[in-house]
């Protein structure tokens, strides 16, 4: 709902600055009584997490300061931060989140590879959903945290079973939401490209495939966030003592808190990057489409 939402909100911003011919020849007062606006709007957009944000790091100050909280359970900011800096300093966080990073991305493309024929598969032919769909619920019911050690039995430790389990997280919402839309395109489109002669594979290329796109765009943008869930539970049963999930594992066994907090930083700021980088998905979309 936040996600739809906020592009709903990014897509008003952006056809209120893309002006008609007409806005565009306004004298400057006019121009800068229409700029106001746009630009209250984006203070409301960019203000609430900012206070939000304060409201946490104060409440969290506060609540070490005064010990209402043990510092070895909630560690105080200036410590959290320390761990934090000196992890950057010295490359162990920059380490660490390059093998996640690697893990996850790899996930995602495999999970992309077989996720969107196997929507568009299922949208088109029920004998396929009827024979798939069970498998797929089953599979999603599954927790990733009782898969990965099956994965490690077949497979044993190192990137390929991580990167399995990366594809699996993100499978169930890609396919499920490249089949709805698919699903939902209006017939009217496709008949009336039967009826120019679209069929098959140049149907799929100039019609569904166009018409599907923000669904698709969708589940990328969500398998793009999901994947670095998967290479964590992957770091959590590995022995290679790599990526950011085995970091947390290690500073729990020394029972660092500060390290465990700044290590969780790292991640939010890494999940943060891939949400951010998503939209570029939708801008190459709208440069194409």
């Amino acid at each position: 709902m936040s996600v739809t939402t906020t592009i709903a909100e990014d897509e008003s911003l952006e056809a209120q600055e893309s002006a008609p011919g007409e806005a565009r020849n306004a004298s400057p007062e006019a121009r800068r009584a229409r700029v106001k606006p746009i630009a209250a709007q984006r203070v409301l957009l960019v203000a609430p997490p900012i206070v939000l944000a304060v409201f946490l790091l104060v409440s969290w100050y506060l609540s070490t300061a005064t010990g209402s909280v043990p510092g070895s359970i909630y560690p105080p900011p200036r410590d959290v931060f320390a761990a934090l800096a000196d992890g950057l300093r010295s490359g162990l966080f920059l380490s660490n989140a390059l093998v996640t990073i690697q893990e996850s991305l790899l996930g995602f493309l495999l999970g992309v590879i077989v996720a969107l024929p196997l929507g568009y598969g299922i949208a088109k032919s029920r004998l396929f959903a009827a024979a798939v769909q069970p498998y797929l619920a089953a599979g999603q019911a599954i927790p990733a945290i009782v898969i990965a050690p099956v994965l490690v039995l077949w497979l044993g430790y190192g990137l390929v079973p991580i990167t399995i389990l990366c594809m699996l997280v993100v499978l169930f919402p890609m396919v499920i939401t490249t089949a709805l839309g698919v699903q939902m395109i209006d017939p009217v489109y496709t008949d009336a490209a039967r009826v120019e002669g679209a069929s098959g594979w140049s149907m799929l290329v100039h019609i569904e495939f166009p018409l599907a796109l923000p669904a698709i765009i969708a589940a990328l943008r969500t398998g793009l966030t999901l994947s670095i869930t998967g290479a964590l539970v992957g770091e959590f049963v590995s022995i290679s003592g790599q990526g950011l999930g085995a970091l947390v594992f290690l500073a729990k066994d020394q029972f660092n808190a500060p390290l465990m907090f700044a290590t969780l930083i790292i991640l939010a700021g890494l999940a943060a990057v891939y949400y951010g980088a998503s939209w570029s998905l939708v801008k190459l979309a709208d440069a194409i489409y």
